[in-house]
């Protein structure tokens, strides 16, 4: 299909992201805002594997999101391009390369669990990304659903300025509408299969008085934290609904506050009012900061105008029957067809192919691609996600999106000799199009010369092989999972002198370096300064040191395992008038290091993760002993409605098959989610 060239202003585009807990209905609201503003025909549900954005045959069988997708609609004059990101903690790397190229997001909640464990991960993801967001507390028709205490649950853990602008009408099932408290209104959606429009009204009767005090409550609040509002505030006693709107989007940009909505996915009840905040409050390009890159040490910004220069950040590739696409955000400049565009950080030129507009799997081609878009384009043959492309005669790159550290390793290998290079070609197609796999073949532990695959968590890993499987037809064999182990120092070692010398003809190598070791918080990992005085290092020699002991910390002595928390102080050193170079000094900084860890008492971490269970309060005793026997630490155990909800922090090595367990010992009524929570001490092997 080819599209004709409709492209809105940047001031008329919003770039979200859908996030959420696993669960809590991010697939179902993303299919119903498709629906609601015409872009598909037909409601997809996330149980018959008939939505539009989960359209991976894994996504279908397990009923999860495993990949974010990008899907897009238009709304009140508005281009809405929508990334459904995955809601489960293993594809957190997902979320990350998403939010990257966002300006604001909605953030889905479950009216009866709250803010759950996976919730306040993005939300402290989007933080970091300074991506403004606005509340939508989902399942309101479901037993047990309670919005305030899901508002107190987000001003407790997430945000300390909720602002609730709807009040729902009714309770669980009987749950049909809300009370808009901006301009005091009711929106309410017929019975049945939720296909009806949306009726406004006056407010019922029996909420009027509730409205107008939940009204109040929310000009005080707006009026306490912005200037203008607080101005009319004294002046008039209350807030115009323009002005509390106009209030509402400033707070919302700044940070400062969130607002608050509800509704019913699944029912089809709450999207349009949704999707109203979403264009008044949420930024459009033209309201987030321009975008500054650097090259060759020269610091370059691009703003969001067609004319200045093309700059674009590839936040994904995917590889299609029909080619490599790499999606990618415009953040400055114009893009066309059959463009020569500038990979800066890999310094080559890529063409242009072709132009899509993607909506999940399927796509329409555009000839042109404008500032503030979110495209895919086809051609580009060996861009990474992280890379920036750019037009030739104005090169800069931007910022790429962080990866975190894999944690779980499997041993993978082909079950016919024959399929070693295929299975070689699919595990590299699988790094490119998501990095944070990582694919290394083993050479400690006696050098077992096995390839290993490492993620981060044992589903990412499940759904690794199982695509080289279905995706590339492979047998493969797969070695029980390991976990990422650390190494630490636990006492380090003082003036250790290192003297580096070499002369097997022409020029030699000499250098001298004196180090000092010291503990640190592993998470603080490594640390490198110098105290050298008198010039008798020189700089350039200091950095080749730092990057010899960056060297040392890749394998430690306990068992080869990376190593963190470690301070060095270079002290002292000497050199040589002929036979010193930053080759010397880097050898010496590399062999200096390795000696004084061996020289200093060193500790092995382990990883571990944030463990929530819940399960009926009957069965809350086994599975406590269980957790101890896992050398779990419990934090926390809540009761609510006959269900235990217990958190505690669990050995990552310790939870493998612990579903299994879990369903067993619940007879299949217990879930659990986990979250990474850093290193802590492994007991003595």
């Amino acid at each position: 299909m080819r599209g004709n060239l409709s492209l809105p202003t940047a001031s008329a585009v919003r770039n979200l992201g859908i996030l959420a807990h696993v669960d809590a209905g991010k697939t179902t609201l993303t299919e119903r805002i498709l629906y609601v503003t015409g872009a598909t025909y037909k409601r997809g549900e996330v149980h018959d594997g008939t939505t539009v954005t989960d359209f991976d045959s894994q996504e279908r069988d397990r009923g999860i999101t495993i990949f974010a997708a990008a899907v897009g609609c238009d709304w009140d004059g508005h281009r809405i391009n929508l990334i459904d990101t995955p809601g489960h903690v293993d594809f957190a790397d997902e979320v990350e390369r998403s939010l990257r190229v966002l300006d604001g997001a909605i953030t889905v909640f479950d009216a009866v669990a709250g803010v759950e464990p996976q919730s306040e991960s993005v939300w402290r993801q989007a933080e970091r990304h300074g991506v403004p967001r606005i509340a939508f507390v989902n399942k309101l028709d479901r037993a047990g659903a309670d919005f305030d205490a899901a508002v107190e649950s987000i001003r407790r853990r997430l945000h300390p300025a909720p602002l609730a602008v709807q009040l729902p009408i009714g309770r669980e099932g009987g749950f049909t509408g809300v009370v808009d408290l901006v301009r005091l209104r009711s929106l309410v959606w017929a019975d049945g299969d939720g296909d009806a429009a949306v009726a406004e009204g006056p407010v019922p009767d029996a909420l009027l008085a509730r409205a107008h005090r939940r009204r109040r409550l929310l000009t005080e609040a707006v009026a306490e934290l912005h200037p203008a509002a607080l101005e009319e505030f004294c002046a008039q006693g209350s807030l115009s609904a323009g002005t509390l709107a106009a209030a509402l989007r400033d707070l919302t940009r700044t940070g400062e506050a969130v607002v608050v909505l509800c509704g019913s996915a699944y029912r089809n009840r709450g999207i349009e009012p949704l999707l109203d905040a979403a264009v008044a409050y949420l930024p459009s390009p033209l309201d987030v900061p321009a975008v500054r890159g650097m090259f060759d040490g020269e610091v370059r910004e691009r703003a969001a105008d067609p004319r200045a220069p093309f700059a674009g950040l590839v936040f994904k590739v995917t590889a299609t029957a029909t080619g490599r696409l790499t999606s990618l955000r415009v953040y400055s400049g114009t893009l066309r067809k059959g463009d020569t565009v500038f990979d800066a950080g890999a310094r080559r030129t890529e063409r242009i192919g072709r132009i899509l507009r993607v909506q999940a799997d399927r796509h329409t081609e555009l000839d042109v691609a404008v500032a503030g878009d979110i495209v895919a384009v086809a051609g580009v043959k060996a861009a990474r996600a992280g890379a920036t492309l750019c037009a030739p005669d104005q090169p800069l790159v931007l910022e790429p999106p962080g990866t975190a550290e894999p944690v779980v390793s499997v041993a993978v290998e082909a079950a016919r000799n024959s399929d070693t290079g295929r299975l070689a070609t699919a595990l590299a197609r699988m790094v490119e199009e998501d990095p944070s796999l990582v694919v290394r073949t083993d050479g400690g532990d006696g050098g077992t010369g096995q390839t290993v695959l490492s993620g981060m968590g044992e589903l990412h890993l499940e759904v690794a092989v199982e695509r080289i499987r279905r995706d590339h037809g492979l047998a493969v064999s797969v070695g029980r999972p390991r976990v990422a182990y650390r190494e630490t120092v636990a006492r380090g070692v003082s003036g250790l002198l290192h003297r580096h010398v070499k002369q097997d003809g022409g020029a030699g190598q000499y250098a001298h370096v004196v180090l000092d070791v010291e503990p640190l918080d592993p998470a603080a990992g490594f640390v490198f300064r110098s105290a050298v005085t008198g010039g008798k290092v020189p700089r350039s020699y200091v950095r080749a040191v730092e990057s010899g002991c960056r060297d040392a910390l890749v394998e430690g002595p306990l068992g080869g395992h990376p190593v963190t928390g470690v301070r060095v102080t270079l002290t002292d050193g000497a050199t040589h008038p002929k036979d010193s170079s930053e080759t010397a000094f880097r050898t010496a900084g590399r062999l200096a290091l390795r000696e004084a860890l061996r020289a200093s008492a060193m500790a092995l971490l382990e990883p571990v993760a944030e463990v929530t269970v819940t399960v009926p309060q009957d069965a809350a005793g086994g599975v406590l002993g269980d957790l101890a026997a896992r050398r779990g630490r419990v934090s926390g155990s809540t009761v609510r409605g006959g269900v235990a909800v217990i958190t505690a922090t669990v050995p990552l090595a310790e939870l493998f098959g612990y579903a299994t367990r879990l369903r067993s010992r619940t007879r299949g009524r217990g879930t659990f989610t986990t979250r990474p929570a850093g290193y802590a001490p492994a007991p003595v092997r």
